[in-house]
């Protein structure tokens, strides 16, 4: 896929320009210059033409965190195959971002100057003052007030790759045909989700300096996301699509969380941001400090893998460090982490890289069990031995039943339990069919869903009878 980059110095409006292209808020914008710091990533599609846009931190030298970003920027200019130089048209051009623009035009690549916050028409005058870059394709924009985004964008367009439709050969032309709607755009209500080949989505979570952007680095095998002993380094989530072994997942680090006190400027952003990515995410790798004692806000973070319903595995990051003997440290886990008590624990290094790639297998079998169909046979079987073997409560003295189980949900597996007194089901009874599940079936990873539903009112006043 053709990745289009935007680049320039800080709070040039490269975010926001990312956002209005991506059609999502993604990237956090503030006024404070440097909010991103690391590059964020999003496929957008124009007219059936995709391509990954990349919104890369800004190119500044004012602290070594600063540079080290820039160097992470520069390396990914090159790798990119269309290049869009972000400047204030508030300010006059300067020789630092002559000098870097030129720079950039060296790569032989395709190369706009954008000049974002041109609103007005003394705007309109300075920015003839960049004429002096010598740029062959200029733009001047105003992402606030969506102006000239269109030209630039039918300037990217001209160097996409048409796409190329192709319909199996192994299934009828006319039930493909079928699946396209007037418009011609493929209609998704009419396609299942294919879990089994779809890009498994992970979320990164955990307190400020566990390790998780170096888990990150690792998993991918690369300088992905900056690192640093500055606590609140990553403040925008940093996403990556990485292929392994045939199979493609979608990584994000999301800012570590403080506690609420302690949560200062642009990384109340970050926390909210942590969420709305949660939302969307299958697998959540939970980064835990296994050099420090295990404290409330880890469990407040891991309650988040529960209360989004993710699959989840617990990593245990800087072993090396470690004074814990492993199976004392996983017990404390499990006391601590009742709620979580599905999740698979992991000890790895995340900067020497050490027992990383196991995380791999981990995800798939989680994931795994995560989008299972339960054979409904086996699944009402294990309900009605397990009420059998322990009846559910009488309510007033009359009878609780389960009449039968049936899955209606995937990625967590949503078993509805139809009953004739649904209230009346406690929530540890509801415990106990969970565990009994879990016996039955492979579901190491994942939350089980289980949602007490009534039958209709007719056959609800026939059972009371």
């Amino acid at each position: 896929m053709q990745k289009v980059i935007l680049v320039g110095k800080p709070n040039v409006g490269k975010s926001s320009l990312f956002n209005r292209l991506a059609r999502q808020r993604i990237a956090i914008t503030s006024d404070i210059a440097g909010t991103t710091r690391d590059t964020n990533k999003a496929v957008v599609n124009l007219d059936g033409r995709e391509f990954l846009l990349i919104d890369s931190g800004g190119l500044d030298d004012s602290s070594e965190l600063f540079r080290n970003v820039k160097a992470k920027t520069l390396n990914e200019v090159k790798n990119s195959d269309i290049i869009i130089y972000m400047v204030d048209g508030k300010m006059l051009p300067d020789d630092e971002d002559r000098a870097l623009f030129y720079k950039l035009l060296k790569l032989k690549k395709p190369t706009a100057l954008v000049i974002n916050k041109v609103d007005s028409k003394k705007d309109e005058q300075r920015a003839w003052e960049f004429a002096q870059f010598g740029a062959k394709v200029v733009f001047s924009i105003s992402v606030s007030h969506a102006t000239g985004v269109d030209e630039l964008t039918q300037w990217i367009e001209k160097f996409l790759q048409a796409p190329k439709i192709v319909a199996d050969e192994s299934e009828d032309f006319d039930e493909f045909l079928q699946e396209f709607n007037d418009e011609g755009e493929l209609d998704l209500d009419k396609k299942e989700i294919d879990y089994e080949n779809k890009n498994i989505k992970v979320g990164i979570i955990g307190r400020v300096n566990v390790g998780k952007s170096s888990l990150l680095n690792a998993l991918v095998k690369d300088a992905r996301a900056v690192v640093s002993d500055i606590a609140g380094t990553t403040i925008d989530p940093v996403n990556e699509i990485y292929e392994h072994e045939g199979r493609v997942y979608e990584f994000v680090d999301t800012a570590g969380i403080r506690r609420r006190g302690k949560i200062e400027g642009i990384e109340r952003y970050a926390l909210n941001r942590t969420e709305k990515i949660l939302e969307n995410t299958d697998v959540a790798l939970l980064v835990l400090d296994s050099s420090e004692p295990l404290n409330e806000l880890d469990e407040r973070i891991g309650g988040l893998a529960s209360k989004f319903e993710l699959a989840t595995i617990i990593v245990l990051n800087k072993w090396d460090k470690s004074e814990w003997e492993f199976d004392k440290l996983v017990f404390e886990i499990r006391d601590r982490f009742k709620f979580l008590a599905y999740a698979p624990v992991i000890s790895v290094s995340a900067l020497g890289g050490k027992r990383v790639h196991k995380i791999y297998s981990l995800i798939n079998e989680v994931y795994a069990n995560f989008t299972q169909k339960l054979q409904t046979s086996k699944l009402n079987d294990v309900i009605g031995e397990a009420t059998k073997i322990h009846p559910i409560p009488r309510d007033k003295g009359k009878s609780v039943k389960i009449y039968y189980a049936v899955q209606f949900g995937f990625a967590p597996p949503k078993i509805a339990l139809v009953m004739n007194k649904p209230k009346c089901l406690h929530f540890s009874y509801k415990r106990y069919l969970n565990n009994k599940l879990r016996e039955a079936f492979k579901l190491d990873g994942s939350p089980v869903v289980l949602i007490p539903r009534g039958r209709n009112s007719q056959q609800e006043s026939e059972n009371e009878e």
